[in-house]
């Protein structure tokens, strides 16, 4: 009887894991098509695209972010070809990871599979939709909450391929943004430390140590092959950031609203996984040795990393994915330690559904992430319409909400434009896809461009003079002619960097300027 309703239980977890595959790859690819925010929304398609060109990051293009993204991107592109469906399926299928895992995380806790489902349904509505787009946050969130459920396998199970795999997940977190994944890794190194000296544990660290070894070994082999500078990767992507860093230090601004309002329903949802967790501390004797009190510890940093990154950067708000991951270890925590309070178990499934409702709509339906949540979606084009990579793309942008013809034929203007311009050129823009769509090299020195610095450093840094001889190297060594800028790029940028007597400019179209390139000395 017993070996019945094991094979039983075993195929209605297939069939659970089965349906949440389904469901967390068709929301993400469903709403990846509603709407773009040009910046954000093509991020990685030009980059990851000129990976196959053979076009790196760091050498050939500016980077501050996402190097791991756009290798990731250019897998995709190379296996599932170079489309809009092939680039949010990368995202999408990181939604799949993301919630496959954690069901299995929390199965491993032997909570109930049908609870284990309704917390992972709910994250996978609030993971990786909010987006839908490959983006840097999110692939940084979700890598380093892998690597926190290898650390908690790792601790419950003693597995050694979870200890393996831990500094994986880390550093290919931090290679796609440097924070929230520093702030996940220095949180776990605490937490080892801890469980380390006072558990007296100690055979994790040679797994650990030889992954991460091999897995730094592996990006340099990488590196090197492919010519990327490492004096350049230190500029772009440690030292430079910490100078943008600085500038959210001086400017933070901490209040109620921000700091507990914002974030009132995950407090809520963490809050008898805290309550139980302190009474134990105080009530049971060397509670502090016990695995459950790391489980806590961990998860505990988890939701304080986030939501200081949060608070850091001022971006758009999406870990709301927290608060089903919060209440299924809650309640693991309350079927452990506490009398199964029905009322208390209803109210916090409740919670999570109403939440998932509300966050969804917000960001998911709205697409407020991106910018999209006054617009009115029913003005969208289909997206093939500019070319047909982005079949099965809504067109809509913030920019353009109530003129979305017009923005679509400034592309397609524009594009033209470029595929008759049989010179060398360089084109910088925020509608990264030209290099896709024209499969040419555009040699775009950055991946977008922000005028308050964030893609590239401004006249008053100290990092200005390396980007400087970073633009005219690359103007220089591949004899560009003529550069491309297309609104909202402004030609001051150009003129900036390169002086008045190097360039040339004539206005093309509404969007797109050309600069011709003259001889000067600061070219010569």
């Amino acid at each position: 009887m017993k070996k019945i309703f094991s094979f039983f239980l075993k195929f209605e977890e297939k069939i659970f894991i089965l349906a949440l595959i389904l469901f967390s790859l068709f929301i993400n690819q469903y709403y990846g098509n509603r709407g773009v925010f040009p910046i954000d929304s093509f991020s990685h398609f030009d980059t990851g695209f000129r990976i196959l060109l053979g076009e790196f990051p760091f050498k050939d293009f500016w980077v501050i972010s996402g190097p791991f993204v756009d290798y990731l991107q250019a897998f995709f592109f190379y296996f599932f070809g170079v489309s809009w469906q092939s680039y949010i399926l990368h995202a999408s299928l990181v939604n799949v990871l993301i919630v496959v895992i954690t069901f299995l995380v929390l199965r491993s806790f032997k909570l109930n599979i049908y609870l284990a489902s309704i917390y992972s349904f709910s994250l996978a509505i609030l993971a990786y939709p909010s987006s839908g787009t490959p983006f840097v946050d999110h692939h940084s969130t979700f890598l380093s909450l892998l690597g926190v459920y290898a650390l908690i396998i790792g601790i419950k199970n003693k597995s050694k391929v979870s200890w393996i795999l831990l500094p994986i997940f880390l550093v290919f977190a931090f290679l796609s943004k440097q924070v929230p994944a520093s702030y996940v890794a220095l949180s776990i190194i605490i937490i080892l430390l801890f469980y380390t000296l006072i558990n007296k544990e100690f055979y994790w660290i040679k797994y650990s140590f030889l992954s991460t070894f091999f897995i730094i070994s592996i990006i340099f082999i990488i590196g090197k092959v492919q010519g990327i500078n490492f004096l350049s990767f230190l500029n772009q992507y440690i030292f430079y950031p910490q100078t943008l860093g600085n500038d959210r230090y001086e400017y933070l601004k901490l209040d109620f609203k921000n700091v507990l309002i914002d974030f009132k329903y995950i407090y809520l949802s963490v809050a008898i996984l805290f309550y139980l967790n302190i009474k134990r501390i105080f009530t049971v004797k060397n509670y502090l040795k016990e695995n459950d009190f790391y489980f806590f510890l961990i998860i505990i940093l988890l939701m304080i990393s986030l939501i200081a990154h949060q608070l850091l950067t001022r971006n758009q708000i999406y870990i709301f994915f927290l608060i089903p991951i919060l209440l299924a270890f809650s309640h693991i925590y309350i079927i452990k330690f506490s009398k199964l309070n029905n009322i208390v178990v209803t109210l916090m499934i409740l919670l999570c559904l109403f939440s998932t409702y509300k966050y969804h709509y917000r960001f998911n339906h709205e697409r407020k992430f991106h910018e999209l949540n006054n617009v009115d979606f029913s003005f969208g084009i289909k997206g093939d319409k500019i070319d047909k990579k982005f079949l099965g793309l809504v067109w809509i942008t913030p920019e353009y909400k109530n003129n979305v013809n017009k923005e679509i034929t400034l592309i397609k203007d524009t594009k033209l434009y470029l595929a008759k311009d049989n010179r060398t050129k360089m084109v910088i823009t925020n509608y990264s896809f030209f290099s896709a769509l024209l499969n040419q090299k555009l040699f775009s020195p950055i991946r977008w461009f922000v005028e308050n610095g964030v893609s590239h450093p401004l006249k008053d840094n100290k990092y200005f003079n390396h980007y400087e001889s970073f633009i005219i190297n690359k103007i220089k060594d591949n004899k560009i002619k003529v550069i491309y800028t297309i609104k909202p790029v402004p030609t001051s940028y150009l003129q900036e960097l390169l002086g008045d007597n190097c360039i040339k400019t004539l206005q093309v179209n509404d969007i797109l300027n050309s600069h011709s390139v003259l001889n000067c000395d600061k070219l010569n």
